[in-house]
């Protein structure tokens, strides 16, 4: 089973936008991908229980990586992995990866077998084909 992924947001329909977009990318592939939105209302926000049955429900044995969108989102993963088994907190990564971006770099290196680390490595890779378009523009400067 491939790498799972695990999409945390404080918004529902940014995540699902998210997953489909990556989905959209490998059509008919089997992804491993999970959400964690919103809080326990429905609203806005994240919820440590979500995210810890996202990381269970998309771990098939080869690890997860979660990847969040904004700050309080990463202490709510934190947390959620107190709430996980030790056996599978060791095959979690915490991804500092651009949500978006990262997602679908995952997601295609995910789909094609590599191992969790690889995964990881392609999610981080997410912002650097627009760091490097930007950099050398008038635009990189704020101009």
């Amino acid at each position: 089973m491939p790498v799972g992924l695990v999409v945390v947001s404080h918004s529902r329909a940014l995540a699902d936008a998210a997953v489909e977009l990556a989905r959209g990318v490998l059509p008919g592939r089997d992804l491993a991908v999970e959400v964690a939105a919103g809080d326990v209302d429905g609203g806005p926000g994240t919820d440590a229980t979500a995210i810890a049955a996202a990381v269970t429900a998309a771990d098939g044995g080869d690890g997860v990586v979660v990847l969040m969108d904004l700050g309080s989102a990463v202490l709510a993963a934190e947390t959620a992995l107190e709430l996980v088994g030790a056996d599978v907190r060791e095959r979690v990564v915490l991804s500092p990866a651009p949500l978006v971006e990262g997602l679908v770099g995952a997601a295609v290196v995910a789909a094609a077998g590599a191992a969790r680390a690889q995964v990881a490595a392609e999610a981080l890779r997410g912002l650097a084909a627009k760091q490097q378009h930007l950099s050398g523009g008038p635009a990189a400067d704020g101009g």
